[in-house]
């Protein structure tokens, strides 16, 4: 788990002064997710950059899942999220001042800054961000980490072949969206569903080759039995059991017999696994951008205050592919 400094005024001596806020996780939930798990700090603060460090303020913060996953009790991919720290979370930022040849004030830049509205980092921990060639927030969504989940889940996971059935669990949200029209462009039939008892009924009359699951739960219950000879099943998110399902899951999966039956493939995907090959994926993605080829879908509220309720409102489909918070 990645630490981030925690700024303060010992020793400064610049004469630039900034508010700081930072959103702590103070409380460790065991069901839903909310407020009442982070605190709100605020500071005045000066900071003194050594060689090589960058000031930024954050102007547009990341809410996603997987910050749930990060605290439960027990370890999943990594230790659970350490309380009393400032929530991580990737932002896009504008630099403030600099102590590095790499990086300008004014530079649009992107990183794993935290919930927190200034912070100091060494230039290694950034990416300039060109807002010539992308949407600067499309680093935090289709040319980021939700784009990085889709394209190598799908391409190399889910391996999809013209004419094929893609089953898209979450295809509303931010990385389902992204699949559903990496799917289309490789020359599949896509389905994408949201969640209900009718759909899952539904489901029982498809016949489906490539199962991308973001959700899990009684969709892909209903999922696995409409898969057909060798299909793949990528798993990529089990959203529905975030919440109190991570140190108490429910039952395991009931139709394993189903895979055993059709020769079925599953593959587990995180987005790390592929953080290497970020620039191979922009260079098929970035030009279908840039030609409008590829909707990059976002809810964006507005409001540092409101980052603990963007994430709680994600457990409760609120929001429409990627959530972003601007700060303001």
């Amino acid at each position: 788990m990645q630490q981030f400094r925690t700024l303060n005024t010992r020793g400064a001596i610049e004469m630039c002064s900034y508010q700081l806020k930072q959103w702590f996780y103070v409380k460790r939930p065991n069901e839903f997710v909310g407020r009442e798990h982070y605190e709100l700090r605020e500071s005045d603060f000066s900071p003194q950059l050594s060689k090589n460090e960058v000031l930024i303020k954050s102007e547009y913060i990341s809410v996603d899942p997987y910050m749930r996953i990060q605290q439960a009790a027990t370890h999943s991919w990594e230790p659970p999220h350490p309380l009393n720290t400032v929530q991580g979370a990737v932002v896009v930022a504008k630099v403030l001042e600099s102590n590095n040849d790499n990086f300008q004030p004014g530079d649009w830049v992107t990183g794993y800054i935290g919930w927190q509205t200034h912070a100091v980092v060494h230039g290694n921990e950034l990416q300039t961000l060109d807002p010539e060639q992308a949407d600067i927030k499309t680093a935090l969504g289709i040319l980021g980490m939700p784009g990085r989940t889709a394209w190598f889940g799908l391409m190399e996971a889910g391996k999809p072949k013209p004419g094929e059935t893609v089953l898209v669990s979450g295809a509303a949200g931010a990385v389902g969206s992204l699949v559903t029209q990496f799917a289309i462009k490789a020359g599949c039939r896509v389905v994408g569903i949201a969640g209900s008892e009718e759909k899952c009924e539904w489901l029982k009359t498809l016949g489906v080759d490539v199962y991308f699951d973001n959700v899990g739960g009684m969709i892909t219950d209903a999922a696995l039995t409409s898969l057909n000879l060798r299909a793949r099943v990528v798993i990529c998110g089990q959203i529905s059991q975030y919440n109190g399902g991570l140190d108490t899951p429910e039952v395991g999966p009931r139709f394993l017999h189903q895979l055993l039956y059709k020769r079925v493939s599953v593959h587990g995907i995180l987005a790390r696994d592929f953080t290497h090959r970020m620039a191979e994926m922009i260079e098929h993605v970035a030009p279908w951008v840039k030609a409008g080829e590829i909707e990059f879908k976002s809810t964006e509220v507005c409001g540092f205050e409101y980052l603990p309720d963007t994430l709680a409102g994600l457990f409760e489909g609120q929001n429409i592919g990627k959530a972003i918070v601007r700060v303001v």
